[in-house]
């Protein structure tokens, strides 16, 4: 069967603590569809409270157990819940996969007093004060949770840079530390160095906290019994961190646990292929170059040559290593990276990562369920934003889970309209595939002598007339303007 990830919400997904028990319903209805693997949101307390999205992480060991930051219960449920929606996922072979967030902390306990030096924000390898003392939220000992699971207690040493002062404006502040006076080696130099993102930084090189880090990857196996990870920020990180991280997790949970990473470089197919390298293929990235394109063809509309669509792209230059994605929570409007895919695109765009035999799609949840929300522009004012359920998105599912198959032959040539077939298997029957950025066409593609006399059918319902595929294998197949069809066998 082909694998199909669902990251299972977004920015601005409901609160309440719903989606945990959301998801346990749901569970029939995305087996349904061909997913086969769930991406949930972070589970841990967040300092946030009950209106976290999860990825300000205060406490890693609280599930939603324990009355911390003002609720036990995270925005998403309590651990009893979650734990009841993993079941009812692996009940129906549905593997879980947990965001990890191991980059920062925020909403530390107590304020310690610690020495720090100024940077540029914009070139943190630049020193632009003298060394003195500052006051910051660095000591945290969760005291709601009372050393229940660890007794771990995290203090300014655990951390490489902080973002607040007391009493003082905010900035980047590189603490002095005994575990290397610069930050973290990254492969690239943005910023000079991007070590430091957000809250506190967590400092990797510390060996107490790679020691609490590691436990805590295996605690929270135990507790959940996950498939795969989902690693954030991980341009942020040492690459050797995550090295270490995965293999003693699969080696002390005996499982092949799948990863995948975000690091997040649009246009920049290089540096994904170096971090793959540097870390020895030890995880999965998503393929913010493939999104880029989607982004870039979805504005251009019918200038953009759709040969170029899998152009300096991981899913082209190294499938296996490619998670594919049309959005996600970062790229949804009003999110910092916001690059959304336009909705008329998004057809196209899933038929391209679903239905092809390269890469792992994943789908994004506002283009399942639809969404509505309201935030701040980027001049401050209030935004009030609706996405729409993409068009056709169940039936490209389904034509995943149960068409696209076996042999994939391109047919590329014209900028305007791709169209591929899959010819199927012993199992399956194929599908043929065209979509088109600006007029109606029609594309001759040969599905294979097999299917020699065969109807087939537009399953998106975009055109009533059907296709009979000629002695020699081949048909005509139609798709409308700007739009896709998925033709299969009656």
């Amino acid at each position: 069967m082909n694998e199909t990830m669902i990251q299972y919400f977004h920015w601005y997904i409901e609160e309440g603590g719903k989606l945990w028990k959301q998801a346990e319903k749901e569970a029939d209805y995305l087996a349904e569809l061909g997913i086969t693997s769930i991406w949930f949101p972070p589970a841990y307390k967040g300092a946030g409270g009950e209106h976290s999205v999860g990825y300000d992480t205060y406490d890693l060991f609280d599930l939603g157990e324990f009355d911390q930051k003002g609720t036990v219960a995270t925005k998403y449920g309590t651990k009893d819940d979650y734990l009841s929606a993993i079941k009812a996922m692996k009940e129906r072979n549905i593997k879980v996969i947990v965001d990890i967030v191991l980059n920062h902390k925020g909403g530390g306990d107590e304020l310690e007093t610690f020495k720090v030096v100024k940077v540029d924000e914009e070139d943190r390898e630049k020193i632009i004060s003298d060394e003195f003392d500052i006051q910051s939220y660095t000591k945290f000992n969760f005291p709601a949770r009372n050393k229940k699971y660890s007794d771990f207690e995290w203090n300014f040493t655990c951390f490489s840079g902080v973002d607040y002062a007391e009493g003082m404006d905010s900035h980047i502040y590189k603490i002095k530390s005994e575990y290397g006076d610069g930050w973290e080696e990254m492969i690239d130099d943005e910023k000079g160095n991007y070590d430091y993102l957000m809250f506190n930084d967590i400092e990797h090189r510390n060996p107490h906290v790679r020691e609490e880090l590691n436990y805590w990857a295996k605690w929270y196996f135990d507790q959940t019994d996950f498939d795969g990870v989902r690693l954030d920020a991980v341009k942020h990180i040492s690459y050797d961190f995550y090295k270490e991280w995965l293999t003693l997790l699969r080696s002390n949970t005996g499982k092949n646990i799948f990863a995948v990473g975000e690091y997040w470089a649009p246009g920049r197919l290089p540096l994904l292929q170096k971090y793959i390298d540097v870390t020895e293929g030890c995880m999965s990235l998503f393929d913010s170059s493939l999104h880029h394109n989607f982004h870039n063809a979805s504005n251009e509309g019918s200038s953009y040559d759709l040969r170029r669509i899998f152009d300096s792209t991981l899913t082209k230059e190294d499938p296996l290593h490619s998670v594919t994605l049309v959005d996600n929570h970062d790229t949804q409007p009003l999110q910092d990276l916001e690059a959304p895919v336009e909705s008329w695109f998004k057809p196209l765009a899933y038929a391209l990562i679903l239905l092809r035999q390269d890469g792992y799609p994943c789908i994004f949840y506002p283009d399942l369920y639809g969404a509505h929300y309201v935030d701040k522009d980027r001049e401050g004012n209030d935004q009030e934003i609706f996405l729409d359920k993409v068009d056709g998105i169940e039936e490209l599912m389904k034509a995943r889970k149960h068409y696209a198959y076996g042999e994939q032959r391109d047919y590329f040539e014209d900028a305007n309209c791709l169209g591929w077939v899959r010819e199927g298997d012993e199992e399956h029957s194929g599908c043929a595939i065209v979509l088109s950025n600006k007029d109606a066409y029609e594309k001759p593609m040969e599905m294979g002598k097999k299917y020699i006399g065969k109807t087939f059918y537009d399953l998106l319902g975009r055109i009533e007339d059907k296709v009979t595929v000629d002695e020699n294998g081949w048909g005509n197949f139609p798709v409308p303007a700007g739009n896709v069809s998925v033709w299969i066998a009656e």
